[in-house]
């Protein structure tokens, strides 16, 4: 499973040509040589033109088209999308399942019926690396759902939107900013939704946070950080919990980046109004040397000598990333990164104001506003006192539900139905294809900044083209009528 990646080739990949890809997908679009140029481009040249307000189509204000039900189909089914299947089964009817493997196929079919939701079962695809091509064909999806290696992500959306299906994607949309420009567009031309399904923004503290910022708790936002720091050596980068075994720890030996930036950035960014009255505009990035992936495979004894590792080539990809995002109106996140590192697991979840300033993983509170002095963190009972008294709706209304079909303390089951929610009822989107944008252009980004050895600042597009200024609805939006809910 191997497609073309343009930052560092590795000469024991299975190169196929984006171009090849297009062909067969019926695609246009960026391929692989177009892209390659675009990286060694310069800066100037890697921009899209500015949109003419009332003139050029925006998803930004574009609702779903409302639907009975929503019909899914799910595009990988391994370690993320094989555990996510009996949530999309609660709550909408799956169509049709693929992977590229018969045994995960079955399996999902089976876990789907035997939830009793649905008579007729998911048809099956898993012939070959693209049989994907005629799922998304079909005139019964409504949504396609895509979990697969990051790779795919940018061909299996692209396809989707194409064939007339909205599209939710596991993080991230791209790596790549080529390809994240032209799902923009594609997204755009199509009139079909690309959205991340960025789960951590709804989590429970994380919403809290974002009713607390609205209220005005924390007074004028200052400055944020949220990122994504998860010691993934075992099992996840050696130990087989994906597949192939490979994957993700191959991305260490592409690109010296903060390669998962978004669970921590998508909730800091909902709470600054990022395009939606501010915007990044800037961002400069530094990385530690990468040590920790060949002294864990050198030391480990679970790695032995026949291990796929011994295979990659040499890992170039920092073990701790710090990126600093300047916004236009001059609030500034920190982003994290670290993936490699004997470290406990942290979004690094901060907000800050002139009133007071939350840490959600260090689970303390300071608030000004509400009377906080003697520099005392509030902790504890107290910390979470004030957090309840914020609860969103999305929460005491699916509780139950979300304990029992859980995923990350039910944030996954609530990202889920949300989601389908909004079909249903034809609302827009929470997070919409240029929040997606943003979020996923730290990657390619940071990288730049980082780039031969040199630290330097680079732009931030502007995905919206003018739009940002605008303000528009997210999570702040009140409990709708929904017969599912109230019935």
């Amino acid at each position: 499973m191997a497609l073309p990646h343009r930052y560092r080739p590795s000469r024991r990949d299975v190169i196929r040509t984006g171009a090849a890809l297009g062909a067969a997908a019926g695609l246009g679009g960026v391929g692989a040589g177009a892209a390659a140029a675009a990286d060694t481009a310069s800066d100037d040249t890697r921009r899209e033109p500015p949109r003419v307000k009332g003139r050029e189509r925006s998803m930004a204000e574009v609702p779903f088209e409302g639907f009975d039900q929503v019909r899914v189909g799910l595009i990988g089914l391994g370690e993320r999308g094989g555990g996510q299947d009996v949530r999309w089964g609660a709550v909408s009817t799956v169509t049709a399942v693929c992977d590229i493997r018969p045994e995960r196929v079955n399996r999902t079919i089976g876990r789907i019926m035997a939830q009793g939701f649905q008579d007729v079962e998911p048809v099956g695809y898993s012939n070959g690396e693209e049989d994907f091509l005629n799922l998304v064909k079909r005139d019964d999806i409504d949504l396609i759902y895509v979990a697969t290696p990051w790779e795919w992500h940018y061909p299996q959306a692209k396809a989707a939107m194409e064939h007339g299906k909205h599209v939710a994607v596991e993080l991230p949309i791209s790596p790549h900013l080529d390809e994240i420009w032209d799902l923009v567009r594609t997204s755009e031309r199509t009139g079909k939704h690309c959205m991340l399904l960025e789960n951590v923004n709804y989590f429970r503290p994380e919403l809290r946070m974002f009713n607390m910022a609205k209220a005005g708790l924390f007074g004028e936002l200052q400055h944020a950080s949220g990122g994504y720091v998860h010691d993934l050596r075992w099992p996840y980068f050696f130990g087989g919990a994906y597949y192939p075994e490979y994957w993700r720890r191959r991305w260490q030996t592409r690109m010296n980046a903060l390669h998962y930036p978004m669970h921590g950035l998508g909730p800091v960014s909902a709470a600054l109004n990022i395009n939606r009255g501010d915007r990044f505009a800037e961002l400069v990035a530094v990385s530690s040397p990468p040590m920790n992936l060949a002294l864990f495979r050198e030391n480990d004894p679970r790695v032995g000598p026949d291990h796929s590792s011994w295979q990659d080539d040499e890992y170039i990809s920092g073990d701790r990333h710090t990126a600093l995002i300047k916004t236009a109106n001059g609030r500034m996140i920190r982003v994290e990164h670290d993936v490699n590192s004997p470290h406990p697991y942290s979004r690094e979840t901060t907000l800050t104001g002139s009133s007071g300033v939350v840490e959600l993983d260090n689970g303390r509170i300071y608030l000004e506003s509400l009377g906080h002095t003697n520099h005392t963190w509030r902790t504890g009972s107290a910390f979470n006192s004030i957090m309840a008294e914020h609860d969103h709706w999305l929460w005491p209304a699916l509780e139950d539900l979300a304990d029992q079909y859980g995923g990350h303390g039910g944030g996954d089951f609530i990202a889920i139905f949300r989601l389908v929610q909004l079909m249903r009822l034809g609302m827009t989107p929470d997070i919409d294809v240029y929040d997606s944008a943003a979020w996923c252009s730290v990657i390619p980004l940071s990288h730049e900044s980082m780039k031969d050895g040199r630290i330097k600042s680079v732009k931030v597009p502007d995905f919206t083209r003018g739009y940002w200024e605008d303000p528009r609805p997210t999570f702040d939006r009140e409990r709708p009528e929904d017969p599912w809910l109230d019935g």
